[in-house]
């Protein structure tokens, strides 16, 4: 946004002056890439955003159909409570976040097999308590299956983040080819004093 305001204000400047004496090459140069910066932004921007967050979301749609068609939800009967490090079962299972209480459990997986592990619950579950617990296709203590809502949401952020990366590369373009012209503009600066400073007070240093 400060892009774009500048440089609107600087190609109104240089419109004010368009015939003045005082511009410099540069300043026209230096309003093209400011246009350039801005075009890029306004459409390089926002197709390279889109393109991101299509194949990102198309990408966790899959894992979400991955994760339903291979992650089960079972009943899970409390054993006792424990304190400390779960197993990896238990980690697999959530243990660790904030909210989560470690159990020792017991449930049967999809292949009918009974297993017994640490894993996490939000709400404490007394020894005996029947509780809900997604498993993998072997059994195995797994976290939720990931949902359409939070895919796309993901999917989202990823666009926004590649859009904002593509604007900042584009801002640091400008800024490098301004920063080049200001260089070269010293440097003439530079040339010019140093030739008038050879005829400065010559009564001859205007013909």
């Amino acid at each position: 946004m400060n892009t774009i305001r500048a440089t609107l204000s600087f190609w109104l400047s240089l419109w004010r002056r368009r015939r003045s004496p005082l511009r410099r090459r540069s300043d026209v140069l230096e309003a093209w890439a400011g246009v350039a910066a801005v075009v890029l932004m306004l459409l390089v921007g926002p197709a390279l955003g889109w393109t991101a967050g299509s194949l990102a979301h198309e990408a966790l749609r899959e894992t979400v159909r991955e994760q339903h068609l291979h992650r089960h939800l079972v009943t899970a009967t409390a054993l006792a409570p424990v304190s400390g490090s779960a197993d990896g079962d238990g980690h697999e299972g959530g243990a660790g976040r904030d909210g989560y209480r470690r159990v020792l459990a017991r449930w049967r997986g999809p292949d009918g097999l009974e297993r017994t592990g640490l894993v996490a619950v939000r709400q404490y579950a007394s020894p005996g308590e029947p509780f809900p617990l997604w498993t993998d296709d072997r059994g195995a203590a797994v976290s939720r299956p990931m949902d359409g809502a939070a895919a796309t949401v993901h999917a989202v952020l990823a666009g926004l983040g590649a859009a904002g990366a593509a604007a900042g590369l584009v801002e640091g373009a400008r800024r490098l080819v301004v920063w080049r012209i200001a260089r070269r503009r010293y440097a003439e600066w530079d040339l010019a004093w140093e030739r008038a400073g050879h005829t400065w007070g010559r009564a001859d240093a205007g013909s």
